[in-house]
């Protein structure tokens, strides 16, 4: 002779029987915080430029490039920026083995040369260079006029 199941037992199998195994939801991702400074989406492309000697560092997801007036282009992969209060800076190394550190600072700027107020002060040191300039976003640049605030 069997035993005979309980109905407390056969009721628990048969519930599990009919049961759909849960689907494993894999949580949401953190959103991250947009690196913004002065308005400037860090993350997004940004030109660092100067005068006297024209040279322009673009920074973009890709990578930072370095080029100028008589000067070779150099580029390096984009490490990310740091934030610190008021200020981002870029530290890098270029294909060349060249030291690259660009700094950018919440404070606006005029490049000397035109009449356009840039909202981020530059500096760029590249190898034993040490240069200054101005920055904002490459899309604020292209659609900003001769003259005025870039924004």
């Amino acid at each position: 002779m069997r035993p005979a199941l309980s109905f407390a037992a056969v009721a628990a199998l048969a519930l599990a029987a009919c049961s759909q195994p849960a689907e494993k939801t894999d949580a949401p991702a953190a959103p991250t915080q947009a690196r913004v400074l002065a308005g400037v989406d860090l993350d997004q492309p940004l030109r660092v430029m100067g005068t006297e000697p024209f040279w322009a560092v673009e920074i973009t997801p890709q990578g930072l490039t370095y080029s100028g007036v008589d000067r070779p282009e150099q580029k390096a992969a984009n490490p990310g920026p740091t934030l610190q209060g008021t200020v981002a800076s870029w530290t890098a190394e270029t294909a060349q083995k060249t030291p690259l550190v660009v700094t950018v600072s919440a404070t606006d700027c005029s490049d000397g040369m035109s009449d356009r107020i840039y909202p981020l002060t530059a500096r760029v040191e590249i190898g034993t260079e040490d240069l200054t300039g101005c920055a904002a976003s490459v899309a604020a640049i292209e659609k900003a006029g001769e003259a005025g605030r870039v924004e």
